[in-house]
């Protein structure tokens, strides 16, 4: 493993109406060895109180995935997007050329739990775009983001592309980055991979060209991402 990320060392914000863990830095949280993996640079896990949110704010060149574990968010945008995400669906913002949005709690009595996710593109200066889906669970490891999209995935402008991996306790699977970078982020449940127990919140990343060998521990969610080599 070339990188390991622990949950309990992640950087820690409390606002009142905002609780988060930073994988990476962000805002008022810096460390230099930890300011993301190739074109991966943002996963912070968001609980927001009801009824409270991240008020009208601006964006550019980033492609912003929100993946709602628990509750549901209210998105608006200056394309003149309105949706609500809940709980299972994926949503994918491509800010582009700029973009204003506001994310807010849905609800007045429930906290809403995600990930809040940022991608470098390949791509400067297009049109922002906007994608929401539910996409069921084939399998294992189920493709969420793909830079084509398609088969049910939404689409991402970077060669790189992300997949939720379902396990049930004592299952093993076999994780194969190919010619990418391979990061591993525990959502629920835990792992072990390589002598080494990984729970929610944990994280690493791997070479290209690696296979992993997995066994869940407890029924596990993961998010598995493929990211360029050469970024």
């Amino acid at each position: 493993m070339k990188y390991i990320r622990k949950s309990q060392e992640r950087g820690s914000v409390d606002l009142g109406w905002l609780q988060s863990k930073h994988s990476f830095s962000f805002g008022s949280y810096y460390d230099p060895k930890h300011m993301g993996v190739s074109a991966l640079r943002v996963i912070n896990d968001d609980m927001v109180m009801p009824g409270k949110g991240f008020g009208t704010h601006g964006h550019r060149d980033m492609e912003i995935i929100s993946y709602v574990m628990q509750g549901a968010l209210k998105h608006e945008d200056s394309e003149g997007n309105k949706h609500t995400v809940p709980a299972g669906d994926v949503q994918r913002m491509s800010a582009g050329s700029g973009v204003m949005h506001s994310e807010y709690n849905a609800s007045n009595t429930d906290q809403v739990k995600f990930l809040q996710i940022w991608i470098q593109p390949n791509k400067m200066g297009i049109k922002p775009s906007y994608e929401q889906k539910s996409i069921a669970q084939n399998g294992p490891l189920t493709p969420l983001l793909t830079p084509e999209g398609g088969e049910n995935a939404l689409s991402i402008n970077q060669d790189a592309s992300l997949s939720r991996l379902v396990l049930n306790a004592q299952q093993t699977f076999m994780l194969a980055s190919g010619k990418q970078i391979g990061y591993l982020h525990i959502v629920k449940g835990s792992v072990m991979v390589d002598g080494k127990e990984f729970a929610a919140g944990d994280a690493f990343a791997v070479d290209p060209a690696t296979e992993l060998n997995l066994e869940a521990t407890a029924e596990l969610e993961a998010l598995w991402f493929e990211l360029p080599a050469d970024f």
